[in-house]
């Protein structure tokens, strides 16, 4: 039960969480595990070493996930637990025991569940080639991180393509649509928190957008690496039974048919250095997002900002009032805890001790914890850009209450005309100081300067000293 949930993935965020269990989830990894034991042995089928499997595990249940741990009690190892209960479910098959359950079959598998059964068998009189001699070759030359590696490459490469791109898509859009919306609305910008020259609303959130744009790309483009090399990476024990087979081949041929990128070169793990670029991507995606939900928090608590009240929300135990930012709030927490896994990751899995030790296989079960809280944010972001809306008037009230930030302005146009003294000018006039319109104008009145000069000064206004951020603004929206 959810109330009963140790992580708050599984019990408070259930809801918007859940859709990566079908890739991380224990019963993801048995199910892919035990899948790809089988699509081991249909490629070795078609290479001729033994014959295809007519098994098919397109319907594993819990009920199978249970057995496999019934069989970990004692061998207090996954994959050969995997192994025994695909030895017992091929033998229970042989005989006649065929079986029909219900899920769906992870992508990328060699094999189809439309595909009509293979009754091309190698003939009974040749040893080792009828279907009840297959079990010798189930997991045949293969060590335990082959199948892992694999299994978890693809739970990588398909949550991104199903829940997490889906989800960045969906938060680009809220920000595309904001930075539309009030693409020229004049806003006061900040640097070093202190009044700064004017921007518009639409600008800050393009600036924002174009960066998580370019990291999008990045994460859909990625290509994940796998590896099916061996216990240390040589094919020992694959070269040793069938030294005339091509096996660098055969694992290039096998790991693309998954739609995975194939590492030759490995010890017993495949260097994670891919992986870990991928992770790194997401790493700098989170912290870009830290930054947006820190600066939306800080408008909404500017009053620049108005949040959309919702009937029977409650902001406060004892102030009835108020209406705070919880989804940006609960966007930067999520982040942080998802950045630190992803840290770790990208700072543990670099490392090994020789050809392998059993530290990093621990890390890689954590890996739905990181992509569940970086969801997590992702989705809070979204329904925060949808309760949001500009305070127009606040805002250009404040703007125009600091017509000393077009001083950058003016005294650009004095040095246009020949003041060399333009900044000091200005620096005297404004530094420390706040100005209003008639304050500036009465300025600009005593210079002694040229009508055209004195005519330009007179048109800058806060609100009109934009630049050309509407225009940028319009080339990362469309």
């Amino acid at each position: 039960m959810s109330l009963h949930a140790l992580s708050p993935l599984d019990g408070r965020y259930e809801k918007e969480t859940s859709p990566l269990r079908d890739f991380f989830s224990e019963f993801a990894y048995l199910r892919s595990r035990a899948r790809l034991e089988l699509d081991f042995l249909t490629a070795l089928s078609k290479i001729g070493i033994c014959p295809p499997p007519s098994l098919s595990l397109d319907n594993f249940t819990d009920e199978d996930a249970l057995k496999i741990q019934e069989y970990e009690k004692t061998t207090r190892h996954d994959v050969k637990a995997i192994e025994y209960f695909l030895r017992e479910r091929l033998s229970l098959h042989t005989r006649g025991s065929p079986r029909t359950r219900g899920s769906p079959r992870t992508r990328g598998s060699l094999t189809s569940p439309d595909a009509p059964e293979n009754t091309s068998r190698a003939q009974p009189e040749e040893p080792g080639k009828n279907e009840g001699d297959i079990l010798p070759w189930l997991h045949f030359g293969l060590t335990s991180e082959d199948i892992n590696n694999i299994a978890q490459a693809l739970a990588l490469r398909d949550s991104r393509d199903h829940i997490l791109l889906p989800a960045l898509d969906s938060l680009l859009a809220s920000l595309r649509g904001f930075a539309k919306r009030y693409r020229a609305l004049p806003m006061l910008a900040r640097t070093h928190g202190q009044p700064a020259v004017p921007t518009t609303l639409g600008k800050e959130i393009a600036v924002y957008l174009a960066r998580l744009k370019t990291c999008r790309e990045e994460i859909a483009s990625h290509t994940f690496e796998a590896k099916l090399t061996g216990a240390v990476g040589n094919f020992n024990a694959l070269h040793a039974a069938f030294p005339n087979i091509d096996w660098l081949a055969f694992s290039r041929d096998f790991i693309h048919s998954l739609g995975l990128e194939p590492n030759l070169v490995t010890t017993q793990i495949l260097p994670y250095d891919n992986w870990l670029r991928y992770f790194h991507t997401l790493q700098l995606t989170n912290s870009i997002l830290l930054g947006y939900a820190q600066d939306m928090w800080r408008y909404i608590s500017d009053g620049w900002l108005r949040q959309k009240v919702v009937e029977g929300e409650v902001g406060s135990s004892t102030m009835p009032q108020k209406v705070n930012p919880i989804h940006f709030e609960n966007a930067e927490g999520n982040l942080g805890v998802a950045n630190a896994l992803l840290t770790h990751f990208v700072q543990k899995l670099a490392v090994s001790r020789l050809q392998r030790d059993l530290s990093d296989s621990t890390v890689r079960r954590t890996f739905g914890a990181a992509l569940g809280h970086t969801l997590l944010a992702w989705i809070n972001i979204t329904k925060g850009m949808s309760r949001v809306e500009a305070d127009e008037e606040r805002i250009k009230s404040e703007l125009n209450a600091h017509w000393e930030v077009v001083s950058e302005g003016a005294q650009t146009i004095l040095r246009a005309a020949g003041r060399s003294d333009a900044y000091e000018a200005l620096k005297s006039q404004t530094r420390g100081r706040q100005m209003d319109s008639t304050s500036y104008r009465v300025w600009v009145e005593a210079l002694d300067v040229d009508e055209e000069t004195r005519g330009r000064l007179m048109s800058l206004s806060p609100e009109s000293y934009l630049g050309v951020a509407v225009q940028i603004t319009d080339m990362v929206v469309e």
